[in-house]
């Protein structure tokens, strides 16, 4: 199957944004656990996304992308949804990235 560019750019975008919902939905997920299964989290999309937004030009600092990814300021869902990480959480992610 072909696709071109404008479609692909728009499914791409459409599943971008279902992902982001998805993860605003589970906040039950912590990043830690992301990172060390995934090797990204929610702080890696934003970063992507205020370095997209940098290419193009649009001045995006990291608290605003943050806040467009996790759909509040960044310090409200740590103080909302972020528990400590666990020791095993901490070796794995030591583990996986060194």
């Amino acid at each position: 199957m072909e696709i071109d560019d404008h479609t692909r750019t728009e499914l791409e975008a459409a599943a971008f944004r279902q992902l982001v919902g998805h993860l605003r939905g589970r906040t039950d997920v912590q990043n830690i656990a992301m990172m060390d299964l995934a090797g990204f989290c929610r702080n890696c999309l934003s970063r992507w996304y205020q370095e997209a937004a940098e290419a193009k030009g649009i001045d995006l600092d990291k608290e605003g992308a943050r806040e467009l990814i996790y759909g509040m300021p960044y310090a409200e869902w740590k103080a909302k949804y972020q528990t400590d990480a666990t020791p095993e959480q901490k070796a794995a992610f030591e583990k996986s990235h060194k």
